[in-house]
């Protein structure tokens, strides 16, 4: 038989509503009554109503969380975990949207508005145009950005970003300073109607070798259970090898190391590999990797929402991480013999 919120009044002998305070609303009660309802509370194995507390607030007490990648990846993980940290304690549930294609995106924004089925909107690694933003901010809903191009001009109400542009510089001097001269950029598939974060990082890494007279060679590595295979045919069948290889992630990084190495290869003696992320393993394989933490990020995030969610605004709306550069095994100089 389930508790109600009655007997749990009854056998604290305290009003329905201080029982409802002690939940909901516990600044309003005395610490002393509050901890004896609590009590009583588990006692009788009482829980309250997510609902009911929902219809009270006039709130959905869920946050839509919009990705564009693979939900097992670990930028992906690692953005569920550190929102999870903080929103799930503060009694909101995620809502997760997998946008990989301009029709799920279309087929998102034209029925959320109408369901009105979520308090936030975050976005994760894509850009949202001005007037899906509008549409959204029109409901009193903010739409709060993690890795996403232009935030602010584009509208968002709020968001957290690693400086990719940094980054790439980073990834890039280093590269130039070991020596190399021939350098090749793999980059991934993606629709760039979506506006994807990374496309970033991809223009500022040949915007720097430019400036040392140097063209990457651009190798995109298209979606597919071998696309790395076919990254590896690629660049071997090369008319002149790279001696050194930036990679748009980690996760074109590593396996890219373990395949190249299968072939013969030896690295950095042969190729020089930088990744970007600096996710897990990276540092078990010795990968020199531009780093950055998703899952700080995301709890960030996620402080940041409840704050819009409550009327607060947060000290800065708009936060910029710093990338740092982890430089490992992977990469080395040029050997003489092909400078």
């Amino acid at each position: 038989m389930n508790t109600s919120i009655q007997d749990v009044a009854k056998a604290a002998q305290v009003s329905i509503s201080t029982v409802s305070r002690s939940f909901t609303r516990p600044e309003l009660v005395s610490k002393a009554t509050r901890e004896k309802v609590l009590k009583v509370a588990e006692e009788l194995n009482f829980s309250t109503s997510r609902s009911a507390a929902a219809l009270k607030t006039g709130r959905s007490l869920r946050i839509a969380l919009l990705m564009s990648d693979a939900l097992h990846r670990w930028f992906s993980s690692s953005v569920i975990e550190g929102l999870n940290q903080v929103l799930h304690p503060a009694g909101y549930d995620l809502s997760i949207f997998q946008v990989s294609s301009v029709e799920d995106r279309r087929d998102f924004f034209t029925m959320l508005p109408v369901r009105r089925n979520a308090d936030a909107v975050i976005a994760t690694s894509f850009d949202i145009d001005t007037s899906e933003v509008s549409e959204l901010i029109a409901i009193g809903v903010p739409v709060i950005g993690i890795n996403s191009v232009m935030p602010r001009e584009r509208g968002f109400t709020a968001a957290v970003n690693i400086d990719d542009v940094q980054g790439s510089i980073l990834a890039a001097r280093h590269l130039i300073a070991l020596g190399h001269r021939r350098i090749a950029y793999i980059r991934s598939a993606r629709d760039v109607s979506l506006h994807f974060s990374v496309a970033q990082r991809f223009d500022s890494f040949v915007e720097c070798c430019s400036h040392s007279g140097i063209t990457p060679t651009v190798i995109t590595a298209m979606e597919g259970p071998d696309r790395i295979g076919d990254v590896v045919t690629e660049l071997l069948s090369l008319e002149q090898l790279p001696t050194a290889i930036a990679c748009q992630e980690d996760d074109i990084a590593i396996p890219l190391m373990f395949q190249l190495m299968r072939s013969g290869f030896s690295i950095p003696a042969d190729f020089s590999i930088v990744g970007y992320d600096n996710s897990t393993f990276s540092s078990d394989l010795g990968l020199t990797t531009i780093a950055q933490d998703p899952q700080a990020m995301a709890a960030t995030t996620a402080r940041m929402t409840l704050d819009l969610i409550d009327g607060i605004n947060p000290p800065e709306l708009f936060v910029t991480e710093p990338a740092h550069l982890v430089v490992r095994s992977s990469t080395g100089p040029v050997p003489q013999h092909k400078a």
